[in-house]
């Protein structure tokens, strides 16, 4: 369970980390919101984009194939298109227990894979190279709204507390049914899944009644609903140059696909 929860920013000196926080968010929207927007049919484009991300990972000082197989994570969550294949009209490619798949399904799946395998690299270089705290100053510039930067802070700073909280739930459990660590509890299915929403139910509790705790000692110190923090000098001409170059780049790869493809 551990894993799932460590902390993705990886402290280093290079360009990428030492530029505006506020332009890594814009560029790193604008790279996602490109790669969606990329024709399915321009196959080109997408080895392309992958070794723009690739660099850019690489400059960070994140090795590109660590930061694909990082974004790998995201293609169980594609298998949702698994029925495009089999309910888009097109040329028949191949049956399978009397389903038939259209090349223009076959096409539209592999797109939705590579394009949320691509998305997540992004995604992922952004939170590599720029601390949470300054994510979260970041969107709060941007005019996102307080409420939400607010509950996006404390989802991470709790997240751990709450992993902690599961742990103990899980030992307790494991006390009181006799068996040793790594063995599986003894009853039957049904009688698990009871013992699990019960532990769910458990879990959440704890968490309501601690989110009142905080909530309280936040008013108590203060908190008028808004998180306070520190501000800073806009950016650079150098540094909205450095965030535009990936964008422009990518809109160069997507042109150039386009011909290719059309041609």
């Amino acid at each position: 369970m551990a894993g799932a929860f460590q902390e993705r920013y990886r402290p280093g000196d290079s360009r990428i980390h030492r530029l505006d926080p506020r332009i890594k968010t814009v560029t790193a929207l604008l790279l996602i919101l490109g790669i969606v927007l990329t024709p399915e049919h321009a196959w080109p484009a997408y080895p392309l984009i992958w070794a723009l991300l690739g660099s850019m990972a690489e400059i960070g000082g994140i090795r590109a194939w660590r930061l694909g197989r990082m974004a790998a994570l995201v293609l169980p969550f594609t298998l949702a298109a698994v029925a495009l294949p089999f309910t888009m009209p097109g040329r028949t490619v191949f049956e399978i227990l009397g389903l038939a798949a259209s090349d223009t399904g076959l096409a539209r799946f592999g797109a939705v894979v590579l394009k949320s395998w691509l998305s997540a690299q992004a995604a992922l270089l952004l939170t590599t190279t720029t601390p949470f705290t300054d994510l979260l100053w970041a969107l709060s510039s941007l005019r996102v709204p307080p409420t939400l930067v607010t509950i996006l802070g404390f989802t991470y700073r709790y997240l751990h507390t709450l992993k902690e909280e599961a742990e103990r739930l899980i030992r307790a459990r494991d006390s009181r049914s006799g068996t040793l660590p790594g063995q599986k509890s003894g009853g039957s299915l049904w009688w698990r899944a009871q013992v699990a929403g019960a532990m769910i139910g458990n879990l959440f509790i704890r968490s309501y009644e601690r989110s009142e705790r905080v909530y309280l000692a936040m008013r108590a110190r203060g908190y008028t609903g808004e998180m306070k923090g520190f501000s800073r000098a806009a950016p650079t001409i150098n540094a909205m140059l450095s965030g535009a170059l990936p964008v422009l780049v990518l809109v160069l790869i997507e042109v150039i696909a386009v011909i290719l493809w059309s041609s």
